[in-house]
């Protein structure tokens, strides 16, 4: 199996300033298509570093790829190390700047090809994947049988030039193997108790097949990865040994082939003709754009309140002022009341609410950060849990909740 190693390059992904999504991305098509990370490098902007951090990569593997630091202007420190490395000079290509010229004109900047005209100067010996979404190409040198790729930073810009571009050209010179990827959730099962009551089924596992242990909420997902020659033989492969799991865990299993929870929802309540509605408060709207962010979710999400403020609770969701008075905002019995009012209020079969203290300070009852209650509805039937997790951060707080309850009502739709 070929290696890759993935180079970072940028001040602003050192500093803690921009988060580096690039990485995460471009591992995710890699192995898809059978080449292994072995290694990710974040890196600043300097030409002697980004030297000796190419001369370890082709060390770790067949298959570099930098992004980021590629600039309009003269003096790119990337590109100066990328030529320098390669023993090569960068002049002006043509094809490239035409390329830029008509890029410019087509969006209307052509007053930006004066300031943008340097991204066509490149090194003489490498091959040019051109940027359909912005200014700066991407320029690909080979070593030694090795190839080298240098992209721009900038996500969007990334992506194209990744699965449309670089994933072909790699299939096709390395020849690679078929990859054939299975995910299996399970609930309600710690990893380390999981990880016992598989045991003797995972030692037996073929050797051309790979596990990985992904927990996320109260889920934890069995990602089996298959390499080889026959793509049918793989997808076989995979069902047989999903279906030696059920014996083991199979009242515990929620799904075997979609990943994202609330395509699994999705999927669910598709099959069964049910529709959705959330009432969110120290979730702020993730529920709905959880559900909402899937395909298709316009046939059974009918809508949504985020009713942050106690006194929109009462006037839109119709929980009553004295049960917040006696029991206060964030409890057991303002969640049921907004579940309930949120059912009615978009007539639909099921209903999830949320009310609880995101943080940082304490909630205006005094409940301490991290408490959170939330209810589902179905029907005329209700469950109410309660959270605590204090050690959470705001936004990973909102997330986690937001995922196990998620993850709570699709267990619930398939046990009944």
């Amino acid at each position: 199996m070929q290696k890759a190693v993935l180079i970072t390059i940028g001040d602003e992904i050192l500093s803690g300033n921009t988060v580096d999504t690039n990485s995460n991305f471009v591992a995710t098509e890699l192995k898809n298509i059978g080449i292994k990370v072995a290694q990710i490098f974040t890196i600043s902007d300097e030409v002697e570093t980004i030297k000796s951090t190419l001369k370890s990569a082709f060390e770790m593997g067949e298959v570099v790829i930098m992004t980021g630091g590629l600039g309009p202007t003269r003096d790119d420190k990337t590109k100066k190390a990328f030529a320098e490395f390669f023993h090569d000079e960068i002049i002006l290509d043509e094809v490239t700047l035409e390329h830029l010229k008509n890029y410019l004109e087509k969006r209307g900047r052509s007053q930006l090809f004066e300031r943008n005209k340097e991204q066509a100067y490149l090194p003489s010996k490498s091959t040019v994947f051109q940027n359909y979404y912005g200014t700066a190409p991407c320029m690909m040198m080979e070593y030694k049988g090795k190839v080298c790729f240098s992209l721009p930073g900038v996500p969007y810009e990334v992506k194209p030039l990744i699965k449309d571009q670089i994933i072909p050209y790699l299939k096709d010179k390395f020849k690679l193997s078929y990859i054939h990827t299975r995910i299996v959730s399970v609930v309600g099962v710690p990893e380390s108790i999981l990880a016992d009551i598989i045991e003797d089924w995972e030692l037996a596992l073929p050797e051309n097949v790979e596990l990985s242990y992904l927990p996320i909420g109260n889920r934890v997902k069995l990602r089996l990865t298959a390499a080889g020659g026959d793509e049918a033989f793989l997808q076989g492969q995979l069902e047989e040994e999903i279906h030696k799991l059920f014996p083991l865990v199979g009242d515990h299993i929620i799904a075997t082939t979609e990943d994202k929870i609330e395509k699994i929802l999705g999927e669910l309540l598709g099959e069964k003709g049910l529709t959705i509605s959330t009432s969110e408060s120290c979730t702020g709207g993730e529920l709905a754009k959880m559900i909402t962010s899937n395909t298709g979710s316009s046939k059974y999400f009918l809508g949504g309140i985020v009713a942050y403020a106690t006194e929109k609770k009462v006037e839109i969701l119709k929980v009553s002022q004295s049960t917040v008075d006696e029991y206060t905002v964030v409890s057991e019995q303002v969640a049921r009341e907004m579940a309930k009012g949120c059912q009615q209020l978009f007539d639909t079969n099921i209903s999830l609410s949320t009310t609880g203290v995101a943080g940082p300070g304490k909630g205006e009852d005094g409940k301490d950060v991290g408490t959170v209650f939330y209810t589902i509805r179905i029907n005329d039937k209700e469950k109410t849990y309660k959270l605590y997790l204090p050690h959470m951060e705001r936004l990973d707080f909102m997330n986690f909740v937001s995922q196990k309850i998620l993850q709570d009502l699709v267990s619930a739709l398939i046990n009944g």
